[in-house]
C-alpha cells in the first residue's frame, strides 16, 4: 500500500514517513503544494495525508483541485485547523477523513487503516464510461451495447484507464501498471499499444477517447 504525505514541517513529516513504513506502507514525503502535485502525476496512491499549511498553496485548494481533475484517492486531511467549520469544509470539499493537530499517532493509524479497508471493499468489478463497460471479472468489454476482443495487454491498459476518466496519465504511471518494470519497455511499445486501442474504441476521428499529452502521457477523455 503506497502513501503519500504532504506536510510542511520537515520534523513531522520525517516522523509520519518513519512511523509508516515501519509499518509495511511504502510512503513518500512532500513539503510543497507543487510537489504534491508532481508525485500525484507520477504514480497512484491509496491514501494521500494532506496538510493545510502549505507554503506555496493553501491545501483546500489543492484538494479541490484534485478533485476537479478527477483524483480519486482518499485523502486524511491532518491539520491545525480544528474548528467544526474547518472540518466541514474539508469534507465538503472532497476530504474523506480530518484529523486536527495535536493528534494521536496510533489514531491516525487507525484512520489510515479504515480508508484503506473502505478503498478495497468498494473496488468496481464492472466500469463504465462514455459507452464503454468493462467487466473485470469476467473479463469482457463492451462498446455501446457490442462486445469488443481486447489482448490480455489491451485490456490491461483499458482497465488502468477506465479507473481513472478525464485524468491525465504519465508514461511512467501507465506502463508501470502493464509492466512489471517501465525500464524494460521500449520508448515506442506503449504507443503502439494505444494505437491498437484507439482503433479498436473510437469509431470516427472527431469522437476521440484518448488524448496525446506531449511530453507527458496520455488523457482519457
Amino acid at each position: 500500500m503506497k502513501i503519500l504525505i504532504v506536510e510542511d514541517q520537515r520534523r513531522l513529516g520525517q516522523f509520519l514517513k518513519k512511523s509508516l513504513s515501519e509499518r509495511a506502507y511504502t510512503v513518500t514525503w512532500v513539503s510543497t503544494a507543487k510537489e504534491a502535485r508532481n508525485a500525484l502525476c507520477e504514480t497512484a496512491y491509496d491514501v494521500i495525508v494532506l496538510d493545510l499549511n502549505l507554503p506555496d498553496s493553501d491545501g483546500l485548494a489543492l484538494l479541490q483541485e484534485w478533485r476537479k481533475g478527477g483524483f480519486k484517492e482518499p485523502v486524511l486531511i491532518l491539520s491545525a485547523r480544528d474548528t467544526v467549520q474547518d472540518r466541514i469544509k474539508g469534507l465538503d470539499l472532497g476530504a474523506d477523513d480530518y484529523l486536527a493537530k495535536p493528534f494521536s499517532l496510533e489514531e491516525l493509524h487507525a484512520r489510515v487503516r479504515s480508508l484503506l479497508r473502505r478503498q478495497v471493499s468498494v473496488k468496481e468489478t464492472v466500469l463504465e464510461h462514455r459507452g464503454i463497460r468493462m467487466d473485470l471479472l469476467g473479463r469482457t468489454v463492451e462498446l455501446d451495447g457490442k462486445p469488443v476482443e481486447l489482448t490480455s495487454r489491451e485490456f490491461a491498459l483499458l482497465e488502468v484507464f477506465m479507473h481513472n476518466p478525464g485524468r491525465i496519465l504519465t508514461r511512467t504511471l501507465i506502463c508501470e501498471k502493464i509492466w512489471e518494470s517501465h525500464y524494460d519497455v521500449d520508448t515506442n511499445l506503449l504507443d503502439v499499444y494505444m494505437s491498437k486501442l484507439r482503433a479498436k474504441l473510437e469509431a470516427s476521428p472527431d469522437k476521440p477517447r484518448f488524448k496525446t499529452v506531449r511530453g507527458v502521457g496520455y488523457h482519457f477523455l
